[in-house]
């Protein structure tokens, strides 16, 4: 049974990294659908999207106790449906990804653990209890297929490969913890594609298949609505294909 397009109760859901381009684009497309009633649009920064199914909350990945206060204040509504966190760094001021293994820095490889493994690992201690224990739910984290060791052929990018690697590895782990508390959730990871954002701006380049974030946060919704609860602990593309790890 799908979970977003099949009429039933209206569902409460979740997004962490609303205000970026994909965040944005994810809550704009549950706002448009008939069965969400509630959206938690949760960011560094608010949202600039105003609607009375909307809840702006501010989180930020690297202070703890913004995700667990924002976790409090959604559960108190009652459980979560679905949760998708829509958050990552690839590239910010000073920091660059690597091209060979002279350029790792230690400073900027925490930085990029921080933000993709850790801060997400700490939203799913906090948000993974509110899922419902018997009944559809689906926790969907945004991944990357460059994270993927089985198809690593290029080389480069050590820390973004690294740190989604290792978030891979936790959602993994998660997913086993999961079903025995909540057996018919399905928790994963996904690859957006490549997608129009300033995460991917610098690195943009002919013949690259780069998509609107209406037409991702699209793609990653016909996924997650069909994902069974077998899926949990998989790591999918925008197609619903499954990647290797």
């Amino acid at each position: 049974m799908a979970l977003l397009s099949t009429p039933g109760k209206s569902l409460r859901t979740v997004v962490i990294g609303a205000s970026g381009g994909i965040g944005d684009a994810l809550v704009e497309a549950l706002e448009d659908s008939a069965r969400v009633g509630f959206i938690a649009a949760c960011a560094r920064s608010e949202t600039s999207r105003r609607s009375p199914k909307i809840e702006r909350l501010t989180i930020e990945l690297t202070d703890e106790n913004t995700i667990a206060e924002a976790a409090a204040r959604v559960g108190a509504g009652g459980e979560i449906d679905l949760v998708i966190v829509a958050t990552g760094i690839l590239h910010e001021t000073g920091i660059m990804p690597e091209k060979s293994i002279r350029q790792i820095d230690a400073i900027a490889m925490a930085r990029a653990f921080q933000v993709n493994a850790i801060g997400p690992a700490l939203v799913m201690k906090h948000f993974l209890p509110l899922l419902p224990r018997d009944r559809r739910s689906v926790f969907a984290i945004l991944s990357a297929k460059v994270g993927s060791i089985g198809d690593n052929h290029l080389g480069g990018w050590y820390s973004y490969r690294a740190s989604k690697a290792a978030l891979n590895q936790i959602i993994r782990t998660a997913a086993i913890e999961l079903k025995r508390r909540a057996p018919q959730a399905a928790l994963v990871a996904l690859h957006p594609g490549t997608v129009e954002s300033r995460l991917s701006a610098p690195f943009g380049k002919a013949g690259l298949d780069v998509r609107s974030p209406a037409d991702a946060a699209a793609g990653l919704l016909g996924v997650i609505d069909g994902l069974a609860p077998a899926a949990s602990g998989g790591f999918f593309d925008y197609r619903g294909e499954r990647l290797p790890w």
